[in-house]
Formats: structure tokens, C-alpha cells, sequence
């Protein structure tokens, strides 16, 4: 039997097709009343009381609305806390670290980086460009924020001026949670050419403990010898630890 001719689409008189036309997109959903609520009542709060009103976990979703401005970020905030112990450790915690963490995705690595880095900035010019022996609280605040809460060692250096001006502060090393390589001829080096007169060392330990070992001590005094052939003068050493700090010349060793 012979099949029945297509229809000439094209002919005159054809029928119309119809045209199916893709479905318009979805919009998104509008954030919940509560959410948008329970967000400006912690910026309203925060305004009025300061930061001594809110405890950790607020504080952290106030930063994590920056980087999340939909949703809601008390979860995150608390699973950081839980996964680094508090909020200075959230945000000393390498990016590596922090991206484990469900539900911090780059956005929030980044803005918890932005932010410990604004803390560095504002402790740090405390210090620099001022004299180090009358500003030596402010010193100790300093190198509390910027050290206190890593998890591996770093050594640095804080290079002096002949009126003890910290004229220059340089990480000279890094190392592992229980090590950090420091060579003493480096640190002179540097130091001759800044033009520097004078040195404090300063390094971390991450278990918190800042009692030195003999390592520490040999290193020290390897420094020490170093500077006084060329003239410079090693003020101290300070071993930061998560609570305190420990001073080589309070404690008779320098």
C-alpha cells in the first residue's frame, strides 16, 4: 500500500504550527521575613552594644553576612567554632583548613582572610615606627594577634633603629607545629641592610606552651653572637604562646 504524501508545510493554505516557547525562568525565592529580621536585630544590636554585647558565634555570623548575603549563616558560624575553638583561631585557621568545613566556600574563606588581615593592619601600626621599649604593651598585643593562634611555628624579626624604633618586622621563616629553620648569618644580614642597630626575635609555639627548648636557646644564643661581632644589639627573644608571652630577658637568658 503507498504511503500517504508529508503535508507541504511551506504550500499556500498550510495550517499554522504552533511555536512552543520555552518557559520563562524561575525567579528566586525572596529571603523568609525571619531571616531578614534575625539579621538587622544582630547589626542593631551591635551598633548600640559593641561587640561586648554578642558572643562569638554572632559576632562570626555578623562577618559571615559580608560574604553570604542570603541565607542563614548561624550554622556555619557555630560549625566553625566547633571545628577551631574560638574566634581567633577561626580566622588565624589556614584557607586549606577552613574550606573542610561544610558550608565555607570561597567567599567565606576569603572574607574571614580579609578580616584577620584588617586585625594584623591595625595592631601592627600600633607598633611600627614607634619606639619599642615604651610601647612594649602594645608590642605584646601585636604579636599576640598576629602569632598567638597559628598552627605552625614562624619566626620573625623586629628590626631596630639606633632610638629603638621598630623601623621593620619580617617573618624570616616557617615552619612545622614543633620546628621552624632559623639561619642566624640571614638574620644579621638583613639587619645590615636596613641599617638596623638593634634586634628582638620572636617566634611561636602552637601547642601554647611558650617554655623555649634548648633548641631555642642554642638558636638564640647563635643570633646573639652573630650581632655582636657586627655591632648590633639583640634586645630579646619572646616565645608567644596562646595565653601568654615568655620574655629571654625576663627570664635571665639573654
Amino acid at each position: 500500500m503507498a504511503e500517504a504524501p508529508l503535508p507541504d508545510l511551506f504550500a499556500s493554505g498550510a495550517a499554522p504550527v504552533a511555536v512552543i516557547q520555552p518557559a520563562p525562568p524561575t525567579p528566586p525565592a525572596e529571603e523568609p521575613d525571619h531571616r531578614l529580621r534575625h539579621r538587622a536585630r544582630l547589626r542593631d544590636r551591635f551598633m548600640q552594644g559593641g561587640a561586648e554585647a554578642m558572643p562569638d558565634y554572632e559576632l562570626l555570623e555578623l562577618i559571615l553576612f559580608r560574604a553570604l548575603p542570603r541565607g542563614d549563616v548561624k550554622p556555619l558560624a557555630k560549625r566553625l567554632l566547633r571545628a577551631f575553638g574560638d574566634l581567633n583561631r577561626v580566622m588565624a585557621a589556614p584557607p586549606s583548613r577552613l574550606a573542610e568545613v561544610k558550608g565555607a566556600g570561597p567567599a567565606v574563606v576569603e572574607q574571614l582572610k580579609i578580616m584577620e588581615a584588617v586585625g594584623h593592619r591595625m595592631a601592627r601600626a600600633k607598633v611600627i615606627q614607634k619606639p619599642v621599649l615604651s610601647s612594649w604593651d602594645a608590642l605584646l598585643a601585636y604579636l599576640q594577634t598576629a602569632m598567638a593562634h597559628q598552627g605552625t611555628e614562624c619566626f620573625r624579626v623586629l628590626y631596630l633603629d639606633r632610638k629603638n624604633v621598630l623601623i621593620a618586622d619580617e617573618e624570616a621563616a616557617r615552619g612545622t607545629v614543633d620546628h621552624v629553620p632559623v639561619y642566624p648569618r640571614e638574620v644579621v644580614k638583613r639587619a645590615l641592610e636596613l641599617n638596623a642597630s638593634a634586634l628582638i626575635l620572636v617566634h611561636n609555639h602552637p601547642s601554647g606552651d611558650p617554655t623555649p627548648s634548648e633548641a631555642d636557646i642554642s638558636m638564640t644564643f647563635a643570633i646573639r653572637d652573630a650581632a655582636e661581632v657586627l655591632g648590633l644589639v639583640l634586645h630579646d627573644h619572646l616565645i608567644v604562646g596562646k595565653a601568654r608571652e615568655l620574655s629571654f630577658r625576663a627570664e635571665g637568658l639573654l
